[in-house]
């Protein structure tokens, strides 16, 4: 069974989705080829000679991407059973059957993989035979250790990048999949639904062991929240920091976890975290409500005051625009992030994004959503939407332009920061304040060299950019 499983986009990362399935595969007997394009070329060659095709697409982007291919893969291989797996897999399945898919796989894929591959290898499987496996399996797998051999080396992913220019190579693993919790505009809801599933302790513990072999300095846990386990997720960096004390880590965790368990927050930095990243999204307590988040303005602020007195980097993250979001409340996140040094902390991209409103999204639970969005798109695979106040839309459009202007001329954070405040107060009335705040020039913080587009609508120039990333991805050897 000659099998290839291909990735386009996961945020710069070293594709768990495709490690983690080739170990399953191989072990059934199964030729697994992996492809990462957004670190190679298409190759021909093992595509033409394929019997199952499998698209990985955990993102929104990385869907897009992917669809954007179909057609040149099955003019490559028209016989090739074509499946579309992971989290963006189930909530598009009409779409994606009606663009050439044979079978939809959501939730624990893995074992759904497998199966697929033995039917096809026995020949019991006829193309058009109906799926027998559920597009979305919460099954309780047994995972197995991840295949990496056949993936681009570890030093063309992401890297951190150092307060004083040093970088370290950044490794990938999960330790769990799914969330607890059912934040309306996530898109891991509509698969989940409030389930999670942990991978075992000495799975994830030898995969980062062959990771730091093949050159990993850090290691980024991809888990959706961190601390919905949190025992398992402080065992497993505890047992990691004792086998490689120099080796540093990252991982997102909610702020509703975070003050759940701050006692953790110490024994955190003390094994090597870097920096948290967190899914903060407003500082309105109007748009958390209705986002259904779990945390309220004055519970980020005490989570800021918690990381500093810990000594932790906090990494919040936002999604600015939504049907909700006022030119003042907009002005409001700006003076919250200054005042409270903030500047370097925030990667600019998250100050320009749009809410994303996909297939299956809880956000068209609510009234307003669903009769304020157009019709959905079935090539952008979202419902899009305008805000009530031109000049909103006016101004997210003006700053993604800022952002994707200054991240290639090479400007830092706060100069980024710096010109979306100017934008961001032009035209104030009287009855606003006039003077925009002063962001403090804070030192540089750790941070990973890729950008962040989760819950977002992505630009056309963001796609483009992502899409060629292969061109511009860093090569053996670069790494100092």
């Amino acid at each position: 069974m000659r099998t290839v499983l291909i990735s386009t986009y996961e945020l710069g990362h070293q594709p768990f989705g495709l490690a983690s399935p080739a170990a399953w595969l191989t072990e059934r007997g199964a030729q697994v080829t992996c492809l990462d394009l957004s670190r190679e070329s298409l190759r021909e060659e093992p595509v033409r000679e394929a019997d199952l095709i499998a698209f990985y697409v955990p993102m929104h982007t990385a869907t897009r991407l992917a669809l954007s291919l179909l057609d040149t893969v099955k003019g490559l291989n028209p016989r090739a059973h074509i499946c579309f797996y992971g989290l963006y897999a189930p909530v598009n399945e009409g779409y994606l059957r009606a663009a050439g898919a044979d079978t939809v796989l959501g939730g624990e894929f893995e074992e759904g993989l497998a199966r697929l591959a033995d039917r096809l290898s026995s020949g019991e499987l006829l193309s058009n035979a109906p799926q027998s496996d559920p597009v979305i399996s919460l099954a309780r797998q047994k995972f197995r250790v991840p295949e990496r051999s056949g993936l681009p080396l570890l030093v063309r992913y992401a890297h951190v990048m150092m307060p004083g220019g040093a970088e370290r190579i950044a490794g990938y693993t999960e330790a769990s999949r799914g969330c607890k919790h059912l934040c309306r505009h996530c898109p891991i809801v509509p698969v989940y639904n409030g389930v999670f599933r942990i991978v075992g302790r000495d799975v994830v513990l030898e995969d980062i062991r062959r990771q730091v072999e093949a050159g990993a300095q850090h290691i980024t846990f991809g888990d959706p929240d961190f601390f919905n386990g949190p025992t398992h997720a402080m065992a497993i960096v505890e047992a990691m920091h004792r086998e490689f004390p120099r080796l540093s880590y990252d991982a997102t965790i909610k702020i509703e976890h975070l003050l759940k368990h701050a006692d953790h927050l110490p024994q955190l930095r003390a094994t090597g975290c870097l920096f948290v990243t967190s899914a903060v999204e407003s500082v309105d307590d109007r748009i958390l409500e209705r986002l259904d988040k779990g945390h309220t303005r004055s519970d980020f602020l005490r989570v800021i005051e918690l990381f500093a007195g810990a000594g932790l980097v906090l990494q919040p993250t936002f999604v600015p625009f939504t049907p909700w979001t006022t030119l003042e409340g907009y002005r409001d996140l700006l003076e919250v992030l200054a005042g409270n040094d903030l500047a370097e902390n925030v990667a600019p991209i998250q100050l320009a994004i749009r809410l994303l409103i996909p297939a299956g999204s809880r956000l068209l639970e609510l009234a307003e959503i669903r009769e304020g969005v157009d019709a959905f798109d079935s090539a952008a695979l979202y419902y899009p939407w305008r805000h009530g106040d031109p000049r909103v839309d006016a101004l997210a459009s003006d700053l993604q332009q800022i952002v994707e202007r200054g991240e290639k001329l090479g400007r830092s954070r706060l100069q980024i920061f710096e010109r979306i405040i100017a934008r961001a107060w032009e035209n104030v009335g009287s009855e606003v304040r006039r003077n925009p705040p002063r962001p403090r020039a804070g030192a540089p913080i750790p941070r990973l060299d890729e950008p962040w587009y989760c819950c977002a609508e992505p630009t056309k120039d963001q796609l483009v950019s992502i899409g060629c990333a292969k061109e511009t991805a860093r090569q053996p050897g670069a790494f100092v």
